[in-house]
């Protein structure tokens, strides 16, 4: 039950990253405007390519979630989700405390649910 828990999140944090490089290597001066209603409007077409480049690590983050589910030998699919898992929830600490608390809320909480269902299993 807990191995089906981890991977549920595992999915939900990559699909969530995903929605994040949407969001802001396509739509970022359309459709991020409504997500993102605490940046400023008239900046989001100055930091569209920061916006971007920032998107571009969301579907790193992303990519390496999928690819653990990819991996057959189940100690090294949960080494890499560990990983992976771990890097987003240190991004929503960052972002938690240098940007908005709704960064951890959204990002960091899953992540960390995740990472801590995969320890459990792990370390059994």
């Amino acid at each position: 039950m807990i191995l089906i828990t981890a991977k549920i999140i595992t999915i939900l944090v990559a699909l969530l990253h995903l929605y994040f490089l949407w969001l802001e290597m396509f739509v970022w001066t359309t459709r991020a405007k409504k997500v993102f209603r605490n940046f400023p409007s008239d900046l989001f077409e100055p930091t569209k390519n920061m916006a971007a480049n920032q998107g571009l690590y969301n579907g790193f983050l992303a990519a390496g979630l999928v690819w653990s589910f990819l991996i057959e030998n189940p100690v090294w699919a949960a080494n890499i989700s560990l990983f992976f898992l771990g890097c987003v929830t240190l991004a929503g600490i960052y972002g938690g405390i240098t940007v908005s608390k709704r960064i951890f809320i959204i990002q960091g909480i899953p992540a960390l649910f995740g990472l801590i269902l995969w320890g459990s299993i792990r370390f059994l």
